[in-house]
């Protein structure tokens, strides 16, 4: 790992640099190929330098690039009104990141049962193993101490429950709980699906007792999963939602999504942002629902999803001490490993394939959605001379360089 000079020591990187992409490779500055299935944690959905998305970012640089919105921006207009049509929203707050799309989200929620006469509802129900974010909001509302840990006290009005649990989940809600915040797949907690029956309940639970369903759907969404949201294979509609990463396509961009009554509260001045849904977003965030929603494309994606399952399946078959299963769904992924998922992930990296972790031991593909077969099997075969490699040095004892 390289000393990354004056940035913040919180990240560790590899001493690899891209000089540039396209489509699901990327090119390092020795002019190797690497095969993305990361796709920048889900955000590049339409893979590296997409031309269309190029262009719409181009000829809005030509035109303006900020104004705030303290003036009417069209496209602003136009994508929200796309999003509207496409799913059950009546309205959108955009942001420019999903931290602040579920920000966005709990204050709504929040304000919605003020505005209805009962403020003491401020209490967000959650679930174990969930990432919403890094603002101390967030994390308070994903509850994951080693992401509180440091920070002071915990955010109040957040109550983490176990993931799953009818039970649990009935004994927790009273007179102060406002909403319940869940993910449709857990990504950062491992690629876990919720059961769509779940989902379900959680709708019925919400209209019995008053309350509002939120739906992270920030790396899920825009199909990621082979529908335009995750949610849609359940039928459970949410009252509010937050989205981001595949929107933008790699261009920063969030959104908060509501119902005409969730979003009631939500009036003139109590709430703002001075470089949410400035031009340059707007025009990439269209670009990249014409593509989404054009006839086919999630078909492709669904498509697509049945032969990474099947490569990662079969790796499971062929390295049964490395890896154990295969989870997930669409263009989301994961393989439960039984070695540490980084020595995984550093040998499909000498392999020339890119894959992230996740919590659980997992390792996570989240390729851009317009992969190919045929990319694919490549990606395959280089997974499967990763694999070959790590379980050769693990049974001879010996590191990659051949050293005991």
């Amino acid at each position: 790992m390289q000393n990354q000079s004056h940035i913040f020591a919180t990240f560790s990187r590899p001493d690899l640099v891209f000089e540039r992409g396209e489509g699901v490779r990327l090119y390092d500055d020795k002019g190797e190929d690497y095969i993305d299935l990361t796709a920048g944690i889900a955000v590049n959905a339409l893979g590296h330098a997409h031309p269309h998305l190029v262009e719409a970012l181009k000829t809005q640089a030509e035109k303006i690039w900020h104004l705030s919105n303290l003036f009417r921006i069209p496209d602003q207009e136009r994508l929200a009104d796309r999003l509207c049509e496409a799913t059950f929203a009546d309205r959108v707050f955009f942001t420019n990141s999903g931290a602040e799309a579920i920000e966005c989200a709990i204050k709504t929620a929040r304000r919605y049962h003020w505005a209805k006469g009962s403020p003491e509802r401020i209490n967000i129900l959650t679930f174990e193993g969930a990432f919403h974010g890094r603002t101390l909001a967030t994390i308070a509302a994903g509850g994951q101490e080693k992401y509180l840990e440091g920070f002071g006290p915990k955010a109040p009005g957040f109550i983490q429950l176990p993931f799953d649990d009818d039970k649990a989940l009935a004994g927790a809600i009273d007179g102060e709980t406002a909403a319940i915040l869940i993910e449709p797949i857990q990504g950062e907690g491992g690629v876990r699906p919720v059961p769509a029956a779940f989902l379900r309940r959680l709708r019925e639970i919400c209209d019995e007792n008053g309350l509002l369903l939120i739906y992270d759907e920030i790396q899920t969404g825009v199909g990621r999963t082979g529908k335009f949201f995750a949610h849609e294979w359940s039928g459970a509609v949410p009252d509010i939602m937050a989205v981001a990463k595949g929107l933008g396509g790699g261009f920063p961009i969030g959104a908060c999504l509501a119902t005409e009554d969730a979003a009631s509260g939500m009036t003139l001045g109590v709430h703002g942002t001075t470089f949410g849904g400035n031009p340059l977003a707007m025009a990439v965030g269209n670009a990249v629902l014409d593509v989404v929603l054009e006839d086919g494309f999630l078909a492709h994606v669904r498509d697509m999803s049945k032969v990474l399952r099947q490569h990662l399946a079969e790796l499971v078959d062929n390295y049964p001490d490395l890896v154990e299963s295969v989870r997930g769904d669409g263009l989301l992924q994961g393989l439960k490993a039984k070695v540490p998922n980084t020595d995984i992930i550093a040998a499909m990296r000498e392999a020339r394939v890119l894959a992230i972790g996740a919590g659980d031991n997992v390792v996570r593909f989240a390729p851009p959605l317009t992969v190919t077969a045929g990319e694919l099997r490549e990606a395959r075969a280089r997974m499967d001379a990763a694999f070959a490699s790590l379980a050769a040095a693990r049974k001879t004892g010996t590191g990659k360089n051949g050293e005991a």
